[in-house]
């Protein structure tokens, strides 16, 4: 850092194989670092560490706001691929109300089916949001159940 915590001093920028690239304050290129969010779920755009190839923290960022355009942007890219959470719309059925059982469900990524392994896969999270599990590690995200459909909600309602 510059002495001014609040403007970190380093660059990223992607190579010719797509990897993420730091240069930190030193001027020092680390190739292929990972961002990793510490609160991915209660603060997305707070608390985000660069991780090395080799697994150690490089940079540590408050806030994501505070970051040049250019590199929020790249650095927000790269957590999107890392954070892929489909929005489940619509339930449209389930295969049985004991588990496991397979769910045909409708999200912002279309329509598909998964595997819910055990009810603890169901996480309440702050506000009537729900992160569901599947048995492939597919993390199913529902901002508002009050927003899902009726039928959806009674049939959720099983499992909770």
């Amino acid at each position: 850092m510059n002495g001014n915590t609040s403007i970190p001093s380093f660059s990223l920028e992607r190579d010719a194989f797509g990897r993420l690239v730091l240069t930190d304050a030193e001027g020092e290129r680390h190739v292929g670092v990972t961002p990793v969010r510490a609160f991915p779920l209660s603060a997305p755009g707070e608390g985000v560490s660069l991780v090395g190839s080799e697994g150690r923290e490089l940079v540590w960022i408050d806030r994501v706001e505070t970051l040049a355009p250019e590199t929020r942007a790249l650095l927000e890219q790269e957590l999107a691929v890392r954070d892929f959470a489909p929005t489940l719309l619509k339930l449209h059925g389930v295969s049985s109300f004991g588990v496991p059982s397979t769910w045909t469900v409708s999200t912002d990524r279309g329509e598909t089916t998964f595997v819910l392994k055990a009810e603890e896969d169901i996480r309440r999270l702050e506000g009537g949001a729900l992160l569901i599990a599947s048995a492939h590690g597919v993390q199913f995200r529902i901002p508002d159940v009050k927003a899902l459909d009726r039928p959806s909600r009674k049939l959720l309602e099983r499992f909770l």
